[in-house]
């Protein structure tokens, strides 16, 4: 217990932050939500689908660099400086190197939308407002590679509050963007996409401003190291990196194709359908948070030689991790109606969500223990095993079984979401064990 105290107070400092960051990430979606809640329960369709489709692919891109958590935390805990600012050089140009492929894949997502027959209404909504969030892309991952560098080396309140006073900038031009104020036109939800981008920009300026008062600090050593790209470092990045994306993928693309089943039903369920991912989007944020600080610790400890010190920080994230997705599930469970009218008065949407809000209140402690292993084990340099993890319980089992009882019996979204919590249940159960197993056989020479 006394070793527990002792870890709670730097992991925590480093935890909350985080946790507050990916809050703040994630208030984005819900503000342009909430905000396009007048437009209809069209615009909430399309802006979800928008999201649903655009973040997958554009997380999958911020997840190559997760390799950064790995090698920068490892090199800081053996008190290397210039080894985490070469992982940082390299990171910036795999971000960079990413973006137009990205970009691509993004755009012919719209005619392929159209093919699968999403409800025309959806569709009128959706195309604009992915078109503009295109152009957030390329800030989007510089400040991913910032924030991982930064987040490594213990720098986390400058990420915390330019996630929050984004939100800020987000408001405002939803507000300008979408409804027309200031004299600029009403662009309905595409103005939502432009405030996003916008606030993208806003971010990524932050963490270079923070990154450059830290080199005035520490001895400018970014301009000690060469800055044209290291391949060695390069395939060691995107060796980590690929697996963690893959991980990413095969979840958001899980929910990504579960929204476009939705978008097969009515417009009520889609509607309900899209508050429930944003609520349990929320709830996952904070054990998120844990997760990044769980990597960072055990892979400062791993950097320090200190085999004890892995397993301590990786079991103390685990159980802050726990402790508030129990909360979560009770909230879930005891207050689900209350929780959707924070989205909408539509009673319809209000009875069709509360159904699934009760089911999502399943998964939700196996949710953060699985987040958090995750990133434990990618302290440790472990990508693939949660990858594989996601991989077999999402595609092998969770969604089939989804998709049958949507369609074959008639249970609708619901179907759709027994199908997930299952697929959770069995990631969260798998990964704990692999955890434990894995810091038992720790040994660091």
């Amino acid at each position: 217990m006394a070793d527990l105290r002792g870890e709670l107070r730097p992991m925590w400092s480093l935890a909350w932050p985080l946790a507050v960051a990916e809050l703040g990430w994630m208030l984005q979606g819900l503000i342009d939500l909430i905000m396009a809640g007048p437009l209809g329960p069209a615009a909430i369709g399309g802006g979800t689908l928008g999201n649903m489709l655009f973040y997958p692919i554009a997380i999958c891109g911020t997840g190559v660099l997760l390799g950064m958590d790995t090698l920068v935390s490892q090199s800081f805990g053996a008190e290397d400086p210039l080894d985490c600012r070469k992982s940082l050089v390299n990171g910036v140009w795999v971000a960079l190197g990413l973006t137009p492929p990205l970009v691509g894949l993004m755009w012919g997502l719209i005619p392929l939308m159209r093919a699968l027959g999403t409800n025309p209404r959806v569709q009128l909504q959706f195309e604009p407002y992915l078109r503009a969030l295109l152009w957030s892309i390329l800030p989007l991952l510089l400040y991913s590679a910032l924030r991982r560098y930064l987040q490594a080396v213990n720098l986390v309140k400058p990420v915390t509050f330019s996630l929050l006073t984004a939100n800020i900038i987000n408001v405002v031009g939803n507000w300008v963007l979408m409804y027309g104020h200031w004299g600029a036109p009403a662009m309905g939800l595409e103005g939502s996409g432009w405030s996003t981008a916008i606030a993208r920009v806003y971010m990524a300026a932050i963490l270079l401003i923070t990154l450059v008062l830290h080199e005035r600090d520490t001895g400018r050593l970014l301009g000690k190291i060469s800055w044209r790209p290291d391949f060695a470092r390069l395939r060691r990045l995107i060796a980590l990196g690929l697996p963690a994306a893959g991980q990413i993928g095969i979840e958001g693309g899980v929910f990504a194709v579960a929204t476009v089943l939705c978008a097969r039903l009515d417009e009520v369920s889609l509607a309900a359908h899209s508050i429930a991912v944003n609520v349990v989007s929320t709830t996952f944020m904070v054990p998120l948070g844990i997760s990044s600080a769980a990597a960072v610790r055990v892979g400062q400890a791993v950097g320090r030689k200190d085999a004890r010190g892995v397993a301590l920080s990786g079991w103390t994230a685990v159980l802050l991790g726990a402790l508030f997705m129990g909360s979560a599930a009770l909230a879930l469970w005891l207050i689900p109606r209350s929780i959707l009218r924070i989205f909408t008065s539509d009673q319809a949407v209000i009875a069709s969500g509360g159904v699934l809000l009760e089911i999502c209140a399943a998964f939700q402690l196996f949710d953060g223990v699985q987040v958090v292993t995750t990133g434990a084990l990618r302290g440790l340099g472990d990508t693939r095993t949660p990858m594989l993890a996601h991989l077999a319980a999402y595609w092998a089992i969770g969604l089939p079984i989804g998709s049958v009882l949507c369609f074959h019996y008639g249970w609708g979204a619901a179907g759709i979401w027994v199908g997930l919590s299952l697929a959770l249940i069995l990631i969260g159960v798998t990964l704990f064990l692999v955890w434990r197993t894995r810091v038992r056989l720790v040994r660091i020479e």
